[in-house]
């Protein structure tokens, strides 16, 4: 008899022990899951939820259940836009900060089931991500405003709530790859439990991607997050929840010379980046009832090179509306962008070309300076960083580069630094340029030639492609006019290879 057991102990540890060897952690490389990340690169971020019911970004979990009601749902149209626009990975909004769960999830009644429209959208999207062949991802808040247990003195109580609401997803669909984590601001970083649900998610699915939102800190147990455009160094910056197997910090975005080593309890581990961004002019996440205007395509396409650029990735949000469907001028929207960069399953994400600007000398005619005494200096348009900026100190000003004239380039693209407007749910915003009109010069034969004219305001993303490649040691930005100072994030001069 005691054999016998003896033998059943050895079958169940040889049979447990693979799975506890296959389980992914932060190394110093890319691991499994890192690795397949960096594959798909480009994913769909779907909000859904009570809030797109209540017109409201944020709401804090009193929102009556029966509000949430689609009129046409179609979780099936949203993955195949998904599909048609080239994304890799659809993210899903599973439970937001106010606790409302899109399935059936038996540790609370504030989820759909107890909804007018009971369908179980977390499995239909899954269902149709299987249908479409892409992969599926969740975005599940840490911060919950409805659960009794999140209040609760004993913080495990609320951490064993959200392992049994995981498993109840990851039983859905094992095949999730990525676990998106918000709302970690509300609580010390220790009294989440990351690294349980961490182990919970790997021993489901080894090669699930998991992060928490604002990843990285500027110093070890101090709540400043970084900044992902001062991630320029290795081993300078330092986990905040640990393990994560990426940094977010949405909606930011990384520097140009991004970094890949962080620390912990002094290891160093690899981390690529996550982006999201909205597809909407007015950066809104959950849909409006109101028709609201999507980026430019040009935007839209810079935005996606920066974002994707050095294996990091990027999601674009486009949220389903009141029907239950994504509105078809979105739709179009993404589909162009994707038909434009020639996306496709089997091919690497495409590059913008080769960026001849960066960190060159710059001069400006003039540089303003606040009341606090920073500087706005001219080197701030080549410097890598889209949250950065040159402003001028009056409107009528210039700002030279100057560039190596062996090299050659055939495109700008200029992002302004813009003003912007809070609208009513102190959320969204708009936008609001201050340069009118303006001109590329270069110098040629000690003379300056205009190369560009704009007469009318560049947008949220200028840019100019050329008919032919131009050199020179310097070029020239000049407003012509402006209705307040003028302030640019970025000029890129670029060159994009000629397709065969």
């Amino acid at each position: 008899m005691k054999e016998l057991k003896l033998l059943a102990l050895m079958i169940c540890a040889i049979l447990f022990y693979p799975c506890q060897a296959q389980i992914q952690v932060p190394s110093t490389q890319p691991n499994l899951a890192q690795q397949e990340m960096m594959k798909r690169g480009y994913g769909m971020f779907m909000h859904f939820g009570l809030n797109t019911f209540n017109d409201v970004e944020w709401s804090d979990g009193t929102l009556p259940v029966s509000s949430y009601n689609p009129t046409n749902l179609d979780p099936d149209q949203w993955v195949r836009v998904a599909k048609e626009a080239g994304f890799r990975y659809v993210l899903l909004i599973t439970k937001h900060h106010d606790g409302f769960c899109l399935w059936d999830s038996k540790y609370t009644d504030y989820d759909v089931a107890s909804s007018p429209v009971k369908t179980n959208v977390v499995k239909a999207v899954s269902d149709a991500c299987k249908k479409y062949g892409i992969k599926f991802a969740l975005y599940y808040s840490l911060w919950d405003r409805h659960e009794p247990s999140y209040k609760d003195k004993d913080p495990q109580k609320y951490i064993d709530y959200m392992k049994n609401q995981l498993t109840e997803l990851f039983t859905i669909d094992k095949s999730v790859c990525e676990l998106w984590l918000d709302g970690g601001w509300d609580r010390k970083p220790q009294y989440w439990g990351i690294d349980q649900l961490y182990s919970l998610v790997k021993k489901m699915n080894p090669n699930c991607a998991v992060s928490v939102n604002h990843t990285i800190v500027y110093e070890e147990g101090k709540r400043k997050f970084a900044l992902p455009s001062d991630m320029t160094e290795d081993n300078k910056y330092f986990f905040q929840y640990f393990p994560s197997d990426f940094r977010l910090w949405d909606p930011k975005y990384i520097t140009k010379f991004d970094k890949k080593q962080y620390l912990h309890e002094g290891k160093s581990y690899y981390l690529p980046f996550e982006h999201t961004i909205c597809i909407s002019k007015r950066y809104n996440w959950f849909q409006k009832s109101v028709q609201l205007p999507v980026r430019d395509l040009d935007e839209m396409e810079e935005l996606f090179y920066w974002c994707t650029d050095n294996n990091n990735s990027l999601v674009m949000n486009i949220p389903p509306d009141q029907t239950g469907r994504i509105r078809e001028y979105e739709a179009n929207a993404a589909i162009a962008l994707g038909k434009r960069l020639g996306l496709s399953l089997g091919k690497p994400l495409p590059k913008n070309g080769q960026f001849i600007s960066f960190n060159k000398p710059v001069t400006a005619s003039s540089v303003w300076k606040d009341d606090k005494g920073k500087v706005y200096e001219g080197s701030a348009i080549n410097d890598g960083k889209l949250d950065s900026h040159w402003t001028a100190a009056d409107t009528l000003a210039t700002v030279e580069m100057s560039l190596n004239e062996k090299e050659s380039f055939n495109k700008i693209s200029i992002f302004e630094a813009q003003d912007e407007k809070n609208l009513p749910d102190n959320f969204s915003q708009i936008r609001i340029p201050r340069i009118q009109q303006y001109s590329i010069d270069i110098l040629q034969n000690g003379s300056w030639v205009t190369i560009f004219l704009g007469d009318e305001p560049m947008g949220d993303c200028k840019v100019i492609r050329f008919p032919h490649p131009y050199k020179t040691s310097k070029l020239r930005f000049k407003v012509i006019k402006a209705t307040a100072l003028p302030s640019i994030n970025e000029i890129c001069v670029i060159n994009v290879p000629e397709k065969k």
